[in-house]
């Protein structure tokens, strides 16, 4: 089975406000027919007999990768009332088994098991994909849930590179699909009223911000090729990535450090960290980004840097930075992630989760809007568990009608964008020009290369 193959049209600058849906599944029949695609406000909707939701209605689930995130996705996804999982799809079959036993553990309810994500969109009933797969699947899959109907919400980051994030953009309003980005912290209601005294003025105007990961990660080693387990279909794994032999060492986790398929630590969890500082400082494109780094703590096959400092500059007057340690874990500031905000009338830190201080200009304490919840800047899984599903429901509620989405594509592929000119950046070894109407780089053949991937024959992203 091939994907559709029709046009794409490159988006201008996009908008970073939140959308909402209007239709359940009769409209999703009756515009797949049609061949239309409408984007009706929900009173539109509900006043043109297309709007067929109730809070009753439940939002049917298909997720897509969920060996470790996946998973707890599933199991945070089939505690939000009007939601159920209703299948499970994997290419390793042990992952299969092992999720749908503890959803039905969990729900009383068993999940469909499918290894093929192509088959899974085909399902009638399924309303959303949820996206876990590694990170050259998140914008491919994307693509092919909006073409076959089905709202998405995807993994951090949307896309392995920039011009696969234009098109999934692209694809959400051309097929009038919901997209949301698992940037958790869009919908954490204190980091909410933080952005909001950012733009108020709480720290005057602020002008600089920096963010930081740390981590301990040990060593990957050399990876032998070897014969590919049973219990798992590589080549639907690789999928659209360029064909590589099976190591031993790749998966499920270190594919992260491959350019291959991953997207290093810039993007495995520098996103967060800078989308909260896009959205604090007010920005969308840069105008010139520098990074630099390299692999330096281990000789193996780890690609992509383990130590980075990435720099970036804005029109609006503006600069930040994010600095990622993947293998010294000390922490800055005390904690191994989190954001400053420097204005000038004062500071504002931010650790993570869903509390931050604020300091005036000699460094004073004014105040602090606390949260309970721990943040454990280490745990690969989730920093902020408890929390994450206020992001989850905002999507659930969203695909039904009675909300916006926190994190709607558009803002999310802006996020995404600035770690992946931090690492062409790094690889080019220069600093980066930026067009700031559309964040595509400037007078550099070279760099701009990589603002595309080359593809598997046959697997070719169209919109």
């Amino acid at each position: 089975m091939r994907w559709p193959s029709v046009s794409y049209t490159k988006p201008n600058n996009t908008s970073d406000k939140p959308i909402n849906m209007i239709d359940r599944r009769k409209f999703i029949q009756t515009a797949s027919v049609a061949g239309t695609s409408f984007l009706l406000a929900p009173h539109l909707g509900k006043a043109a007999g297309f709007f067929k939701g109730s809070p009753n209605e439940k939002v049917v689930i298909g997720m897509m990768g969920t060996h470790s995130r996946g998973l707890y996705l599933a199991q945070n996804f089939s505690k939000i009332p009007n939601a159920e999982i209703g299948y499970i799809c994997d290419v390793d079959a042990n992952v299969v088994a092992r999720t749908i036993a503890d959803i039905y553990k969990r729900t009383g309810k068993k999940p469909e098991g499918i290894t093929d994500i192509r088959k899974l969109l085909e399902k009638k009933d399924v309303d959303a994909i949820v996206i876990a797969a590694p990170d050259h699947w998140h914008a491919p899959a994307t693509i092919m849930a909006c073409q076959a109907g089905k709202h998405v919400y995807v993994e951090k980051p949307c896309s392995h590179n920039p011009h696969e994030g234009e098109m999934a953009v692209a694809a959400s309003k051309k097929y009038n699909r919901l997209v949301q980005m698992g940037s958790q912290r869009r919908s954490f209601n204190n980091v909410q009223g933080m952005v909001k005294e950012l733009h108020d003025g709480v720290i005057g105007r602020t002008y600089y911000a920096k963010g930081w990961y740390t981590d301990h990660r040990a060593s990957i080693g050399i990876g032998k090729i070897a014969p590919v387990p049973s219990n798992l279909d590589y080549e639907l794994w690789q999928g659209p990535a360029p064909r590589k032999p099976y190591k031993d060492n790749l998966i499920h986790y270190n594919w992260h450090w491959f350019w291959n398929w991953g997207t290093g630590e810039a993007l495995n969890n520098g996103t967060h960290e800078l989308d909260v500082i896009r959205w604090g400082l007010g920005v969308d494109f840069p105008s010139k980004v520098v990074s630099t780094g390299g692999r330096f703590q281990f000789k193996d096959d780890w690609q992509t840097p383990d130590t980075q400092n990435i720099l970036y500059n804005f029109p609006n007057d503006t600069a930040a930075e994010w600095e990622g340690r993947s293998c010294n874990g000390y922490n800055i500031e005390g904690l191994g992630r989190g954001v400053i905000f420097y204005g000038d009338k004062g500071t504002l830190f931010y650790g993570g989760g869903n509390g931050y201080q604020v300091y005036d200009g000699d460094n004073k304490f004014v105040k602090e809007v606390k949260d309970d919840t721990v943040v454990d800047a280490n745990n690969k899984v989730s920093p902020t568990e408890s929390l994450d599903g206020m992001h989850m429901k905002n999507f659930v509620d969203s695909v039904r009608g009675v909300t916006q989405l926190n994190c709607p594509i558009e803002t999310g592929f802006k996020s995404t964008l600035l770690p992946q000119l931090g690492n062409i950046s790094y690889r080019v070894d220069r600093v980066l020009h930026i067009d700031t109407s559309n964040g595509h780089i400037l007078n550099d053949p070279e760099a701009m290369k990589l603002w595309h991937r080359e593809y598997e024959k046959g697997w070719e992203v169209k919109v």
